[in-house]
């Protein structure tokens, strides 16, 4: 227990995240729901498993612990089309060869974010990498919602500007 308190982590947190991060809920065919029912992603054109692997995926990619897990389901949600099938269904694939590789069943599997990170490594050349982590750019922080959890006040050319609206005013930097 003490080599968990010296990262920060303590028992209780541990058992709390392992418990969320297991409560992800397949709750029927085509459908994600959080444990909270707060949030739900109904999925289409994609597995139910491609889908929770892909909100994963954006969290390792892009982790913020003050962001919730709808926020990265929104940012993904735009590869749930006919067009990016097969090209989730073979990347998701790889990456599950990779989570294999490095002894999981899967890369849901690897229990902690440094051992998910460790199987992105292995794949961050692969052009479906480069494709999700592209789109996460905007898929994630274009979302108007997250951005005062970032202090950002949103686009300023309509007011006036930046220089006069507390350019240096960001606390977090």
């Amino acid at each position: 227990m003490s080599q968990l308190r010296k990262q920060g982590l303590t028992r209780r947190a541990l058992l709390s995240r392992a418990a969320a991060a297991g409560a992800l809920a397949v709750a029927g065919p085509g459908f994600i729901a959080a444990p909270d029912a707060a949030w739900a992603v109904e999925v289409t054109a994609i597995s139910e498993h491609e889908m929770a692997t892909l909100l994963q995926m954006a969290r390792d990619i892009y982790p913020h612990d003050r962001l919730g897990d709808r926020y990265y389901a929104v940012a993904v949600k735009s590869y749930d089309v006919t067009d990016q099938k097969r090209m989730v269904a073979d990347g998701i694939a790889a990456l599950d060869a990779a989570a294999k590789q490095a002894g999981f069943d899967s890369y849901l599997a690897a229990g902690w974010e440094d051992e998910r990170v460790a199987i992105l490594r292995r794949i961050e050349d692969t052009p479906f990498f480069q494709t999700v982590r592209g789109g996460l750019v905007t898929g994630l922080y274009n979302q108007k919602e997250v951005w005062p959890i970032f202090g950002y006040e949103g686009e300023s050319f309509s007011q006036g500007g930046y220089i006069a609206r507390g350019f240096d005013d960001i606390d977090w930097l």
